[in-house]
């Protein structure tokens, strides 16, 4: 890739005219680092450029409160790092390590300094969230939370990446290497399997110590004198690129039952991990919940792994940069625990001769499960998609599900998962049924939105496979689609429904907290700050048509589409990290205190700077209330 077209493609450069662009391109340095080198630290005085990644991969490393240096981000090929100082004049936030081989662009600090002087929209991209109020009150806060070494370490293994741990370079061999060459390369260097290469650096295939002895030495035909690696490499092997989580390599892992793992990153071969290396760093406490749940053999087994999450999550609150990674790792590990959960009574059902019928189905999750943003008190919200099979199968279906669900349920329950308070879970007849009954139940809340059908909406909206057949899934999400496209003023509807609540601060700006005896002097979290958010993003993104998990993958695919600005989805992002951070927090604590976790608190117990920072939160959420409500109230006039 030559200097112009990184240049040129690299924001916020493509803002630029075409001869300020190549007054930066030649006044760049070209400078070559080697693997896993610090080009500078955490805390080091500026070097005086801004870093353009040309070819290869840079790690973003930040040092925990106890010690601990974390991966926090990625930077590949054209993207840039090493900005801060420039606008700051201050040390460096975190550091820069590479991954591989790097290749990058060294612009001069004044040059970029002149060009954000010059250039309004260069600026605004760059100070967007170094000047974010509620993101520095944030940053203050997360710095006074900082808790014990041993604490972090307990769930660091988690916050790992592949690029920190994996072998690089790796041991390879060319395709017409004999078996004999593969036996004596991976003795003399004491490995367990090779990777089969070719000169792209390409991954073809990989061969291990099982497949020497199966393949060669157990075959009495074959010789090893001639038998070439091709004919005996296991070809395309499965892969996970260097940005991957350790427990996400775990689980890959141990579900395909495979003990070594090439890394590649856009296409190219650069490390390689084993399961020795993942135990290597694994914590017993907590990669023990992702790593044996499958292996768990009755729901007493599960319990007590769900119990095991506020460890995990009190790990990760003292050394995440983002709780909105916390919350995928928890809910990954809730995921996890339900799956299995689903095995279990599957496997009671079917020892006492109680077989599925022959039809496809899939057992989905909703609400903050669905959303992937569970955190360590979520109740059940569940269902079951049938494929339209024909009415006379009804009795044969329901004599299987009907008992099913019902024993789910319960299960989940014995696990610690308590009962949704609204009966949205799988042994309510109105959460399954056939595709074509879901049609009906959709339809019937969209043309005919009463309250009760509109909070539905709000639950049932948020739906994601967990067991099953996933393309049933799509096919009711298209339903969906398609019902609101046909029927837009329900989004209003939506919008109503949200405001019934406003966000919790008077007019003078003190907190307005609830008079309930159970209750009193308390304010919701999420009822009254991060619900506003969550809900206000669904309803743009039913309008705008498109899928996407997350609320922080919802916002940035609206700012895609021009919705929404990048400062206005920043600000959304830094209030929703901080309820999220405080509601977890306030988690923690209660279940340490033998209590439930709840997203209640007491706002006046908070410290002043968290007190400015909820503050700050609730008015970004009452901004993104109003604007909804401006959006949507043109469907109805």
């Amino acid at each position: 890739m030559g200097r112009i077209s990184t240049l040129k493609d690299t924001q916020p450069f493509n803002l630029l005219p075409d001869e300020v662009v190549t007054r930066l391109e030649q006044a760049a340095l070209i400078r070559k680092f080697p693997p896993h080198i610090h080009i500078f630290n955490q805390n080091d005085p500026p070097t005086g450029y801004l870093y353009i990644v040309r070819r290869g991969l840079v790690e973003i490393v930040a040092t925990t409160p106890g010690g601990v240096e974390m991966v926090v981000d990625l930077r590949s090929d054209g993207s840039f790092f090493g900005c801060t100082p420039i606008l700051t004049n201050e040390s460096y936030t975190a550091g820069a390590r590479t991954a591989k081989e790097t290749e990058c662009y060294l612009i001069p600090a004044e040059l970029i300094a002149e060009t954000v002087r010059d250039y309004p929209d260069v600026a605004d991209f760059f100070t967007r969230a170094v000047y974010s109020r509620v993101r520095s009150l944030y940053a203050d806060m997360v710095s006074d939370h900082a808790q014990s070494a041993l604490t972090q370490m307990e769930a660091y293994p988690f916050k790992k990446r592949l690029s920190e741990i994996m072998t690089s370079p790796v041991i390879t061999c060319d395709g017409k290497a004999t078996a004999r060459d593969v036996a004596r390369t991976m003795t003399r260097h004491g490995i367990g399997a090779i990777v089969v290469s070719n000169e792209r650096n390409r991954a073809d295939g990989i061969i291990t110590q099982n497949d020497l002895v199966t393949k060669v030495l157990a075959r009495d035909s074959a010789n090893p004198a001639e038998l070439t690696a091709e004919r005996i490499m296991t070809p395309s092997p499965l892969t996970l690129p260097p940005s991957a989580y350790m427990y996400e390599a775990a689980t890959f892992m141990m579900a395909r039952r495979i003990k070594h793992l090439p890394v590649v990153d856009n296409g190219e071969l650069v490390g390689i991990i084993s399961l020795r290396d993942l135990m290597k760093y694994r914590s017993q406490k907590s990669m023990l919940l992702v790593g044996s749940v499958k292996e768990a053999k009755n729901l007493d087994d599960l319990a007590r792994a769900k119990q095991e999450i506020v460890k995990v999550a009190k790990g990760l609150m003292s050394e995440t940069r983002s709780p909105f990674e916390t919350m995928e790792i928890l809910s990954y590990i809730h995921h996890c625990i339900l799956r299995r959960g689903y095995e279990l009574v599957l496997e009671q059902m079917r020892a006492e001769g109680m077989v599925p019928p022959p039809i496809r189905h899939c057992f989905i999750i909703m609400g903050s499960g669905g959303r992937k943003e569970m955190l360590l008190g979520p109740d059940q919200d569940n269902g079951f998609i049938f494929e339209d099979f024909p009415e006379e199968m009804r009795q044969e279906v329901d004599a299987f599900f009907v008992p099913f669900a019902e024993r789910l349920v319960a299960a989940y329950a014995a696990i610690g998962y308590p009962l949704c308070n609204g009966k949205v879970m799988a042994n309510n007849p109105l959460w399954r049924g056939r595709l074509q009954d879901w049609k009906e139940r959709i339809t019937e809340w969209i043309r005919v939105p009463e309250p009760q059908r509109v909070r539905y909406s709000t639950i049932f909206f948020d739906f994601m496979p967990l067991v099953g057949d996933t393309s049933l899934c799509q096919d009711l999400r298209d339903i969906v689609h398609l019902l609101i496209r046909e029927t837009p003023v329900f989004l209003y509807h939506l919008m109503e429904l949200d405001f019934q609540h406003k966000v919790p601060l008077s007019l003078l700006g003190r907190f307005v907290v609830e008079k309930d005896d159970e209750i009193r002097g308390k304010l919701s979290l999420k009822q009254a700050g991060s619900i506003f958010i969550v809900d206000c993003v669904r309803i743009f993104m039913l309008e705008q048509g498109f899928e996407a998990t997350t609320t922080i993958e919802r916002l940035d695919e609206l700012v895609k589409r021009g919705v929404f600005t990048q400062d206005t989805a920043e600000h959304l992002k830094a209030a929703l990290e901080a309820f999220t951070f405080l509601r977890l927090r306030n988690e923690i604590n209660l279940i340490e205190q033998g209590k439930k976790p709840t997203h209640y608190l007491d706002p006046y117990a908070l410290s002043r700077i968290e007190q400015d920072l909820l503050k700050e939160a609730f008015r970004a959420a009452g901004k993104l209330q109003d604007s909804t409500r401006r959006h949507f109230s043109r469907l109805v006039h």
